[in-house]
């Protein structure tokens, strides 16, 4: 059987108590609403997805996360792997089907394919001058409105883990990604950390889609989202500590991955990241070995709270 590698990350799910407080907090963090139920909030970026983060009504919790599918025969073959669903048609926001998995920590891993897309949102360009090129908005001005950020699209999770290499091996194996980068301590197969980006062969991805990191107990450590650019982060963080909410971390520019990133808390305490300018590679970079030193420094900005590296929101 050819084995499974997803192409993506789809969306995130979490439970909280209060769906219009969940609302209010996304939108201030530069979410549009895409649907809204009972019982259900769906809310989307300006790319063309159809959502991309999902609040269900309930005590707060996460509860997993959606990945896609290359094609419908891929999808049939991940509704053969161990513990999964049989296919099923999805009744959300853009319809389509998904294959339901378990995780090793007991979180839903929901594979989709097809399903209908809406229109990209529209999104001013911004132009900037730089040293060695000038001119590329001369005659006009750069005046901005105080607003929230505007958030493109999913980018990746964190999660927090007792058994890092468990976790990371199940990824690897059952979604098809592979590793970017592993941290270690001690010895080099006592691996800690995990930076894992999609197999797309020769194509382009994000430096990684999912991190792993070792926690005393299982949780999200945080769901992270792509701006538009570096001015996109500035002005959303602006907002943001106008609105009051708990910043956690930023803004900085990460050594692994290369993002600029700024971090907050929504009502509830989970972790939701501003980036933009991550680095992007192919199949034609190995993984690498870093220890933690080298691993979590920053290239400049704050260092993390010591909170951070082994936050886990249940």
């Amino acid at each position: 059987m050819e084995p499974l590698k997803v192409t993506d990350l789809a969306y995130i799910r979490l439970q909280s108590p209060d769906l219009d407080k969940a609302e209010e907090f996304l939108v201030d963090f530069g979410l549009v609403r895409a649907a809204r139920m009972r019982d259900a909030l769906y809310m989307r970026g300006s790319d063309g997805t159809p959502f991309l983060h999902v609040t269900h009504r309930g005590e707060p919790k996460f509860l997993g996360t959606g990945w896609y599918a290359p094609s419908a025969a891929a999808l049939e073959a991940a509704s053969r792997l161990p513990g999964a669903s049989a296919v099923e048609t999805i009744d959300e926001p853009g319809g389509g089907r998904r294959v339901r998995l378990t995780d090793p920590d007991g979180y839903r891993v929901e594979i989709v394919q097809g399903g209908r897309s809406p229109e990209a949102l529209p999104v001013e360009e911004t132009l900037l001058n730089f040293g060695w090129d000038g001119l590329r908005r001369a005659g006009t001005e750069q005046r901005f409105p105080r607003r929230p950020s505007r958030v493109k699209r999913i980018a990746h999770y964190v999660l927090t883990t007792p058994d890092v290499v468990k976790s990371i091996t199940w990824h690897r194996a059952t979604l098809g990604l592979v590793s970017s980068d592993d941290i270690y301590v001690g010895d080099r197969s006592n691996v800690v950390g995990s930076f894992n980006r999609c197999d797309r062969g020769a194509d382009f991805v994000d430096h990684h889609v999912f991190f792993c990191r070792t926690g005393p107990a299982a949780g999200l450590n945080h769901i992270s989202f792509e701006v538009q650019d570096v001015d996109d982060v500035m002005l959303g963080h602006d907002h943001l500590v106008a609105k009051n909410y708990r910043h956690m971390w930023g803004v900085g520019r990460h050594y692994l991955g290369s993002q600029i990133f700024d971090y907050w808390c929504d009502p509830w305490g989970r972790v939701h990241e501003h980036w933009t300018d991550s680095d992007r590679l192919n199949n034609a970079q190995p993984p690498r070995l870093w220890t933690p030193q080298e691993a979590f420094k920053v290239q400049w900005g704050p260092r993390a709270p010591a909170v951070f590296h082994s936050y886990a929101s249940p």
